[in-house]
């Protein structure tokens, strides 16, 4: 079984197939027969997991295993308590209701990368970093939960799968690591 982490970059498509216009994970792991246990969209960077084990696959990316994943959003503007407080109960996205979450406000980051090509700077218009901790994995559904609560996301980058952590892991964008065959949410 191999278990790889990826620190996926912003622009890179979550599939190993060759893209017209942008990189691919193909790019950045060269190891025939792994494949993504969930996704990140194109525009959403950070720790992805590879892997060959069909079970283990499931049981990473699927809601119904209740997985931890953490993210951190930098958000338009100064969302207050009211507003988090939206998102850890669950937010009504019209097609559904987002299961409660963790939900609070984080400093901003120094560990983290510049991203490339940095987010658009509006010197009248704040930006906030949040931490989610979701079990969900639904389409956007960051990015569509800070919206409705009324602050877009600028950056989103997952940043923790179960007990693994990018910054302990020590990835840069496009650096990947094999891992010791155990299970991800172990010590979670």
């Amino acid at each position: 079984m191999r278990l790889i982490a990826l620190n996926k970059p912003f622009g890179t498509i979550c599939q190993f197939s060759p893209h017209e216009t942008r990189p691919s994970l193909a790019d950045w792991v060269k190891v025939p027969g792994v494949y993504p246990a969930g996704r990140l969209d194109a525009d959403s960077e950070g720790l992805l997991l590879l892997t060959d084990d069909g079970a283990l696959q499931t049981r990473i990316a699927e809601p119904r295993h209740k997985l931890v994943k953490r993210y951190w959003a930098q958000v338009e503007g100064a969302p207050d308590d009211a507003a988090l407080k939206a998102l850890a109960h669950g937010v009504d996205l019209g097609d559904y209701v987002t299961r409660p979450c963790r939900a609070e406000f984080v400093e901003p980051p120094g560990t983290l990368w510049p991203r490339t090509p940095p987010i658009r700077y509006r010197a009248a218009i704040p930006t906030t970093w949040i931490e989610l901790a979701i079990t969900e994995g639904k389409n956007r559904q960051v990015r569509r939960m800070t919206a409705a609560v009324g602050f877009p996301t600028l950056r989103l980058v997952r940043v923790g799968i179960g007990a693994l952590d990018i910054f302990s892991l020590g990835l840069q964008p496009g650096e990947s690591m094999d891992l010791r065959p155990r299970a991800p949410w172990d010590g979670v």
